[in-house]
Parts: structure tokens; sequence; C-alpha cells
């Protein structure tokens, strides 16, 4: 008899399978993280659900005994039988004290279980500084360079308060960057190596994943043709060669690393961990594999950890890129079928590539 992934880890939890099964699935976990989280978020549901039902019965027999305390109170005897209130209290003193104590640790329990319940990315926040943080300490300083600049002296043209990178997706004009690129931004251009700028506008934004997709507005975009590369949608393997394209600053910049762990900051499944050094500009920059894969976007690097950097993995990209007609109104996206940089040496593969990588230009 075959199970479905989540009969099996219902199974598990109860303690409903077999030695040898439970052994089986239990060195699967250690080597697939994503089935180790969502074993553990359907653990931590089904303890909010069982101290939701506590509660329930908790409130229930409470209303039952309210309505005892109403019925003594109406057959009370006259003069000189104890107060209703006092019989009632000695009845069932003991039976309240433990009701209110159940009580207390239900709500506090299950405020605990919703906390375990938020996404990776909100219970990272505290130990993982994503590129914008750094972000912030570009505009401060650009901001105070400006206003030492034009103090007294004539107006200047406005400025970009921060550049980042993104890439296209799509022959007719969509681009992907990070969310905390473009966060706050009244307006948005683009431009690439070759020098062509375009302003683009902000379709959908997906901030859990540090994802967000543009699409070119200029009326003078005639389309990119064919893109030369393709969208992996398997898992890549640790040890895999990676290497990424951006703009830490005005020009573009080659970086090449490896992909060191198939997981994000304190095992987050959504992202791979890779050892390219990265700086804030690099921020929605594409990670490629050997063959010319696009595999994930750069998203951020831990604290103190020169080379530790993080990139959310393509999947969740395509997965964004399904819902995008429904959630943000559009038309599907049609992504590129064919990669055309496989083969080719890593010099070949740049040349082909930087055309569709571009500065990402933010106004306010």
């Amino acid at each position: 008899m075959e199970f479905t992934m989540y009969e099996q880890i219902e199974r598990y939890l109860s303690g409903a399978m077999p030695p040898e099964e439970r052994i089986a699935f239990e060195a699967l976990l250690l080597t697939d993280p994503r089935l180790a989280v969502r074993v553990q978020e359907h653990k931590q549901l089904l303890d909010a659900l069982q101290k939701h039902g506590q509660r329930t019965a908790l409130k229930n027999k409470l209303s039952a005994i309210h309505t005892n305390m109403e019925v003594e109170t109406e057959t009370a005897p006259v003069s000189g039988a104890p107060s209703p209130f006092l019989a009632f209290w000695k009845r069932h003193s003991q039976t309240m004290a433990v009701a209110a104590s159940v009580s207390l640790l239900s709500v506090f329990g299950t405020l605990w279980s919703v906390q375990q319940l938020k996404t990776p990315v909100q219970q990272q926040t505290a130990r993982y500084i994503e590129l914008r943080r750094e972000v912030e300490k570009i505009k401060k300083a650009h901001t105070a360079l400006l206003n030492n600049i034009n103090e007294g002296a004539k107006p200047v043209p406005r400025a970009a308060r921060f550049i980042g990178t993104g890439f296209a997706i799509s022959a007719d004009g969509y681009i992907v960057t990070s969310s905390h690129v473009i966060e706050g931004a009244d307006s948005l251009i683009i431009e690439n190596k070759a020098g062509l700028k375009y302003k683009v506008s902000q379709v959908y934004s997906d901030q859990n994943h540090d994802l967000a997709i543009l699409k070119i507005e200029d009326p003078a975009f005639e389309g990119f043709g064919k893109l030369p590369y393709t969208f992996k949608t398997t898992e890549s393997d640790l040890g895999e060669k990676v290497f990424t394209l951006g703009y830490p600053r005005e020009d573009i910049v080659f970086g090449e690393g490896s992909l060191s762990s198939s997981t994000g900051f304190e095992g987050d499944s959504t992202a791979y961990q890779i050892s390219i050094p990265l700086n804030p500009g690099n921020s929605g920059g594409p990670l490629l594999d050997d063959k010319g894969n696009l595999i994930g976007v750069i998203s951020g690097k831990q604290a103190g950890q020169e080379g530790a950097a993080f990139a959310v993995k393509s999947d969740y990209l395509l997965h964004m890129i399904s819902e995008l007609p429904e959630k943000a109104a559009l038309s599907p996206i049609t992504l590129p079928k064919s990669n055309m940089l496989t083969g080719n040496s890593r010099t070949q593969q740049l040349k082909k590539l930087k055309e569709y990588v571009f500065i990402v230009k933010v106004y306010n």
C-alpha cells in the first residue's frame, strides 16, 4: 500500500509506522531538508490544533458549570441555608482552579505555536544580514554627500539613491530583481553593459522570498529576442561550480565560486549558500551553474562570514512566476526553453549573458 507524503508524515508523528519503516523515514529526514521542515511544520500545526481542542473542551465544561450554578440559584432553599454561591464554590473550586491553569497553558501554548509557524525569513531576521542592511548605509552616505555638494549651489539632476542588479526572464521585457532593491522606489531605470536604458515598473513583489518582477514600459523597447539561458527546475548538487554577474559598482562584475550548501541560513530550504564574495549592488543578480542554467537569484550574506552568501532557489522564482497571472492580473510569462550557454567557455558564456543582466537604478 502506497502513502502520500502527508500521510507518511501523519503516521510518523502519530507513532503508527512499523520500526523498519520509521528507521528508513528518519534516515530520509537527515538527507532531505525540505521534508524535515514539512514534518516540523506539520507537528507544530497538530500541536496548535490539539491545544485549540483543549480550549474548546474547557469552554464547554465551564459553560456546563455556569448552567448548573444558575439552576442551583433558582432552586436555592430559603433562610438558614448556605449561600448557593458558597455551595457551588465548595463543590467546584478545585475544578475551576484546574480549568484556569489549563486555560493559561493553552493560551501560552497556542501563542508559542503561532510564533513557530512564522516564515523562515521572519525567523532569521535577528541573525541574518541581507544586503539590504548595507544598502541603508550607502543611502545615508550618498544623501549626505549630495547635501554637501549642493549646499549653496544650483540644483542638480536627481541621482539614483541605490544601484542593484536585475536580469531578463522573458523576451517581452520582464525582469527579476530582489524586492529589497526597489523598496520605496518612485521610479526605476535599468541599463545594461551596452548602454541600453529603459524605464521599468514593478508588477509584483514577494518580500518573504525577497523577489520582485519588473516590466519594461519604454515604447522604444522592441523585445530581447531569444534569451540564452534556461531555468533549472531540479536541485543543484553540493560542490557544483557556480557564477554570477552583477553591478556592485557602475561597471558589471563577474564572480565565481561553488555551491557550499543546499540550504540557506539556519537550514532555510528556499535558498542555497554559495562561496562567492558579494557586495550590495549584487542583490537581484542571476546565479548560474557551470552549464549556464539559472539556479537562483542573489539575495544576501551572513554577518561576519566573508564568502558566505545566499541565493533564492530558481524553483521558488518559477513558482512565483506561475502564480502571477492570478495574483497580478498578468498574461502568462513565456520563459526561455533552450540553453545556448552549455558547452561554451566561461568567456563566451559571459559575452552572451551580459546583454540580459541590468543595473537597476532606484529613484525617490
